[in-house]
Order: C-alpha cells, then structure tokens, then sequence
C-alpha cells in the first residue's frame, strides 16, 4: 500500500480524469462539474438550481456512469407518499395484487447518485423520509433496515410554478451540503453544438462516450477521510472562516450593507456551525483539487456561496427576493471582511 500522500496524488490524477470524463459529454458546464466534484469528494448531498433542459439529468448520469455506482431518479409529484419510495404494488399474472421494494430500496447496497426532482412538488412526509435517508443512510421497511453506504442525494425544485408546491423549510435546506447552479451555457460555441449537433440529441447515445467507471465509487468514503486530513488550516486561515460567519449572521455589526435593505433585520438565523464546517470541509477539497495541502482564503471565498447562500434564513419581508438577496449578501461579506 502506498503511502497517504502518493495514494492522494494519484486519487487527484483519478478525479480530473473524472472530470475530463464528463465535461466530453457535458459542455459548457464546468464550474458545476467542478462543484459536483467537489461534494463527491466532499460525500455530501447537494441542492441543484436551473431552468428546465439545462442537462441536471445528464450532468447527474454521466457522473454516475464514471463512477460505475447505481444510479436512479425519482419525479416528485403533489399526490406522492412516502411509502412510494420503499415499494411499489402491482397486479400479477394470477391476478393478485403484489408489493416489491422500489428500485431505490433494490439497490440500496450499489446506489451511488439518487436523483429526486422537482422535490418541491412532494408533501413535507416525504421530504421528511428523504432527509432521513440523508442523514442516516438507511431506510426501514419489509422487516429490516436497508443500509445506503455509497448515497449521494442530488435534488432539484420547480422554480416557475408556484400551485402545488411545497418548499422546503430552513432546516430541511441546511441538511444539504451545497445548493450547485446549473444554467444555459453562456458560450456562444457551445450553445451553437447543444443546437446543432446531434450527438447532443440522444443522451444515452451520449453517455455512452464514458465507455466504463473512471473511480470507484466504493472507495469514496476513505478518499473524502483521507482528504479531510491530508490538508491543513493554519490560524490565520480559520480566524478568517470564523469572521466571515460573525458577518454573514450579524451583517448589519459586519459593517455590510445593502442597497434598499435593513440590515439589523435581514438574516433570522442560519449559517450554522454545521454550515461552517462543511464550508471547511468543501474548500479542503478545492485545495487538494488544486495540489495543496493547505487550505487558503481562495479555496473559501471560491465554494463559500454555494455552501453558505441556501442555508441563510431571512425575515419574511424579503423572503421572496432571497435568491438575489442571498447572493448580494453573501458577495458584500466576502467583500466587507478583510482576507489575511
């Protein structure tokens, strides 16, 4: 067995090959592969934002296909229960009704990317079985506990529709690692191919450019351990992280303003300590990414809204516009508080 630090170096070459693997299949795209590198790496569940037909689903299949881990999708519906994601009941050919674990409870021992969309559509019960499944990796049912160890849950919601939705709650956003954008290309050159060519059009034909598994995604756990540990915070480093959560939860004593807003009343709650940490902990991986073994004040600033943005509760007043407002705020912190 190779040392901690040659098994790293080459897990690193292992992960650009990872996304090198994807970005031939997923143009235009490369921060939020980037961004989904990272919370692989990071083994933590992600929220992911973009308009219908920007390539979520393909971005999240061609991922799993390098990862070679199971990979399934679930649609969220208004009328959808709980129990629809542990079986399914149907009639069989003797005319008798049958129940079977669903396809996420079969392949629990192999699931590597469970795809939940439009979560927004689903009731609060089944956001709550899902955040357990989160948080545990195991669901109850048959008589047994299934165990999830290779989990990672990416959801998406429907921005547009408002009638029959159910979004979801300050603490069920906070359990998620990042909140990661995925938008219409903005070159020109790309969006010129997404158009026009018509290896784009078929995306099984496409995911097949990933011939097979890139890493092994059942080595996941000990890579993320090892990474966490590999790369260093020196107390400059962490006295920086710390004021930046001073500002961002009390902004208005920050000194940070915003045009048009009442800063003293702005931010309710959020920006937890678990927040926090899983700041530390993605920009730990961005730095092992880049070749450190030392977390810098970049690595931080580069993940920070994308970690922190969801998970900052704000007074009803201005609820509505969050998602500019949350972003402002979270661009003058970094702006307002001085970087060592």
């Amino acid at each position: 067995m190779a040392s901690n630090g040659a098994t790293l170096n080459d897990l690193r070459g292992t992960a650009n090959a990872l996304e090198a693997a994807v970005g031939r299949v997923v143009v235009g795209q490369a921060r939020a592969i980037r961004l989904v590198t990272i919370s692989i790496f990071a083994r933590g569940h992600v929220l992911l934002v973009g308009d219908v037909g920007v390539g979520k689903t393909t971005l999240l299949r061609a991922f799993g296909r390098a990862l070679g881990g199971a990979y399934e999708r679930m649609e969220g519906t208004v009328d959808m229960m709980p129990a629809d994601l542990l079986y399914h009941t149907f009639i069989a050919e003797d005319g008798r009704p049958r129940v079977q674990p669903s396809a996420v409870l079969a392949k629990a021992d192999s699931l590597s990317i469970f795809f939940f969309n439009e979560i927004n559509r689903a009731r609060p019960q089944v956001h709550a079985l899902l955040l357990r499944l989160m948080a545990e990796r195991s669901v109850t049912a048959f008589n047994r506990t299934y165990q999830f160890p290779f989990l990672q849950v990416y959801a998406d919601r429907n921005r547009v529709e408002k009638e029959e939705t159910f979004e979801l709650p300050a603490a069920a956003r906070d359990r998620f690692f990042m909140e990661i954008p995925v938008e219409a290309p903005t070159d020109f050159e790309a969006r010129r191919q997404l158009i026009f060519d018509p290896r784009f059009h078929d995306v099984d034909r496409l995911l097949d450019g990933i011939a097979g598994p890139v890493l092994d995604h059942r080595g996941l756990e000990d890579a993320a351990a090892q990474v966490q540990q590999s790369v260093h915070t020196s107390t400059a480093v962490q006295d920086y992280v710390t004021r930046l959560w001073e500002a961002i939860v009390h902004p208005a004593a920050a000194g940070v303003a915003l045009p048009g807003v009442d800063m003293d009343r702005l931010v309710l709650g959020g920006a937890s300590p678990r927040g926090l940490a899983f700041l530390v902990r993605a920009g730990r991986v961005r730095a092992w990414l880049e070749g450190r073994d030392m977390l810098v004040p970049e690595d931080v600033r580069d993940v920070f809204v994308e970690t922190m943005a969801h998970r900052v509760f704000l007074d009803p007043v201005y609820e509505l516009r969050r998602e500019s407002i949350v972003r402002d705020l979270c661009a003058a912190v970094l702006a307002t508080v001085p970087v060592p």
